[in-house]
């Protein structure tokens, strides 16, 4: 055992003298081709500065000219950089007292179109469109529609064409002038706006007779079916208009429902403070100051 060991120690020291042998040669190596390389990075050094010397005069020239050229250019268009900044300028000042007319006006407007004040008017906005929608064809029969698809300059012809109202008699006129006089009265008087719930019934109750009465009679061709060949059943714009009425008195009923407070129509009077606040703010204000 003693002779292993003392073999793999002469191993061992046999590797570590070749590698430092080896290791020495190629650094007295690096040390020969040392003078070479400082040799050569030396005159990469005098050509670089040579061609630097040579290249400088056709530089400093070319900037020279750029700096000429610039001057000249600057001097040229100051005029019109002047006129640019005196228009952005002008256009500013304008742009500020539009801002301030659009502002004062907004404050003015806001006084006097109050939230409550719109959500009346929008019913009876939507109470004068579901009249008006009473007395507009919303249905026809036309006849060889398939054959008239690719025709958009011409139209088939038309048959048992009826206004909205002739499908119910005419009975939606009495809630839309209901739901406009209600939306007036709260409109008049601000502790009336319970009277919106009336008015989401109103919309809600025509909304339902659109959709029962008018939406079947609508699209019932009838005996139109029997007297022409390719009859379809087609609803115009007044079936729409209509259904677009009863949603507006709904959502301005529901809104005025749910409306907290409805502004006068003198505006909102800020209160005044009483003459004991007013005595106890002066006392904390001497207080804090002692």
């Amino acid at each position: 055992m003693i002779a292993a060991a003392r073999r793999r120690a002469m191993v061992v020291r046999v590797r570590v003298e070749a590698f430092t042998r080896t290791a020495d040669r190629r650094l007295n190596a690096l040390l020969v081709q040392a003078p070479r390389v400082g040799a050569w990075t030396r005159t990469a050094d005098r050509r670089l500065d040579r061609l630097l010397r040579r290249a400088w005069p056709s530089v400093a020239r070319v900037w020279h000219r750029i700096r000429v050229f610039g001057a000249r250019l600057g001097r040229r268009l100051r005029p019109l950089g002047v006129f640019v900044l005196r228009r952005l300028a002008w256009l500013e000042r304008r742009l500020l007292a539009f801002a301030t007319r659009a502002r004062r006006a907004a404050t003015r407007a806001s006084a006097i179109v109050t939230p409550g004040r719109a959500i009346c008017l929008t019913i009876v906005a939507s109470a004068g469109l579901l009249i008006a929608a009473q007395f507009v064809d919303y249905r026809a029969v036309e006849i060889g529609q398939a054959g008239y698809a690719g025709l958009p300059a011409a139209a088939p012809p038309s048959e048992d064409v009826r206004t909205a109202g002739e499908a119910h008699a005419y009975l939606l006129v009495l809630p839309a002038v209901l739901a406009a006089a209600l939306a007036l009265a709260t409109l008049r008087n601000e502790r009336r706006r319970g009277l919106g719930r009336i008015v989401f019934l109103l919309g809600l109750l025509s909304l339902a007779a659109i959709l029962l009465v008018d939406l079947p009679a609508g699209l019932d061709v009838g005996s139109a079916a029997s007297r022409f060949a390719g009859a379809e059943a087609v609803l115009y714009d007044g079936f729409y208009a209509e259904i677009a009425a009863a949603a507006g008195l709904m959502l301005g009923g529901a809104l005025l429902s749910t409306a907290y407070r409805l502004p006068t129509r003198r505006g909102y009077r800020p209160r005044k403070p009483s003459l004991a606040r007013t005595q106890g703010g002066r006392r904390r204000a001497r207080t804090f100051s002692a």
